[in-house]
């Protein structure tokens, strides 16, 4: 399947159908736009913008032989299933849009039915939203939390530490990832000395640090903790002399927290996402046009929002639209038939498989490399790709039975109801 920067390689020599066909094609953001979780929502639509605008100055889309605009509408739902309700409504009905694209969680759980009976192909990015009742839902992008066994297993083979102490906090979000650190440590032998399971809405690291600490492990790993947790988390650390390594799944504005302990202190501070000018990026088989210029575009259009989620949906933009242009349609059905046909997709660090009926019940989630990022002189780098799909081959049943444990299998998460996402 054709990349987008494929795409724009051969617009640049063939010569354009003009004018844009006068059928507009209209993508849908339904997320948190304002409040407490705007960082979830707000940067990934600013990258939205860019890769519309891109397409758009490159030709648009091209359907039938005719190129077809685009157009991003959005609408800002928070994390109000109620408020959820009534933007699905008006952009699906109203709008008519093509695509959906949510981050998920509570939101998309209270429209799953009016989506599924609408058909309409909707992308998520917390997998476990994905389900056998969810046929039309996605994670082309992130498959949270399974990808984090790459840090994980990286750090092993690299540093080979004998002892780790865990923490997550009890939600839909923390207890996936908690089973999936279980599991990538265990395979790698590691003796977990501490856990400690704290409530989503705590705000304060100092007392749970403390005790991680007292153990003496030689990684202390923060899980899929919040961000504000993150930083609260890592600043106790320093504030109680800790000196040995630290994992985490983000580290969203991570020059902060090296402004507020020391580039000594955040050296070798291990986590999962990469900023878009790493040179390990430039030369990698990638899905973005030139990704350090999109990262610059970012930065220069939206200063100091960049963070995980602003390149993640446009992710998924780019496999949509490999799909609509192989299938010559914006039909669901037939766009997810493109997507699945191939066995193979190009994603966002790599070529990807799609996966996920062992976990998740359906083949919904796509799977391929993953980057490993090191904090190296106060600066994020890369320093490995790893694959998802190679340590599932060996270790997904350790996966599953840890998952299993905590009551976070699809089959069981449907019959018990995790406590949701607790944004903040």
């Amino acid at each position: 399947m054709s990349s987008f920067a494929e795409f724009l390689t051969l617009t640049g020599q063939l010569p354009k159908l003009d004018p844009l066909g006068q059928s507009t094609v209209k993508i849908g953001f339904l997320g948190p736009l304002s409040g407490p979780v705007e960082s979830w929502g707000a940067p990934g639509l600013n990258g939205c913008e860019i890769w519309v605008d891109w397409l758009n100055a490159a030709g648009g889309l091209l359907i039938g032989g005719q190129r077809r605009k685009v157009e991003l509408v959005s609408y800002d739902c928070g994390v109000d299933p109620s408020e959820a309700r009534i933007g699905a409504e008006h952009l699906v009905l109203e709008e008519k849009v093509s695509l959906l694209m949510m981050l998920g969680g509570s939101a998309l759980q209270s429209i799953q039915l009016f989506l599924t009976d609408h058909k309409v192909l909707t992308s998520t990015l917390l997998p476990s939203d994905l389900s056998p009742d969810t046929p039309y839902v996605i994670a082309p992008s992130e498959v949270h939390p399974v990808y984090n066994v790459t840090g994980v297993d990286w750090l092993c083979r690299t540093q080979k530490p004998k002892s780790v102490a865990l923490c997550a906090q009890t939600d839909a979000m923390g207890l996936p990832s908690l089973a999936t650190y279980r599991a990538a440590f265990a395979a790698r032998g590691v003796n977990i000395v501490e856990e400690i399971q704290y409530d989503p809405q705590e705000k304060s690291g100092h007392a749970i640090v403390s005790k991680m600490i007292a153990s003496n492990p030689d990684v202390l790993c923060w899980c899929t903790s919040y961000s504000p947790m993150v930083h609260a988390l890592t600043k106790a650390a320093y504030d109680l002399g800790y000196s040995g390594q630290i994992l985490s799944c983000t580290a969203d504005n991570y020059t902060d927290l090296v402004e507020q302990t020391s580039k000594e202190f955040m050296e070798g501070f291990t986590f999962q996402f990469p900023d878009f000018d790493d040179p390990a990026l430039a030369e990698k088989d990638f899905f973005f046009h030139q990704p350090k210029k999109f990262f610059e575009e970012y930065n220069r259009r939206f200063p100091n929002s960049w963070s995980a989620v602003s390149w993640e949906y446009v992710a998924i933009l780019d496999i949509w639209h490999a799909a609509v242009e192989q299938a010559s349609s914006v039909s669901s059905m037939s766009v997810l038939a493109a997507m699945k046909q191939l066995g193979q997709v190009s994603h966002a660090f790599s070529d990807a498989t799609w996966w996920g009926k062992d976990l998740f019940g359906i083949q919904n989630a796509l799977i391929g490399d993953w980057p490993v990022v090191q904090i190296h002189s106060g600066k994020a780098r890369i320093v490995a790709f790893e694959s998802i799909e190679t340590w599932l081959d060996e270790h997904q049943p350790l996966l599953q039975q840890e998952m299993e444990k905590l009551g976070q299998m699809w089959f069981q998460r449907l019959g018990a109801g995790t406590p949701e996402y607790q944004f903040s």
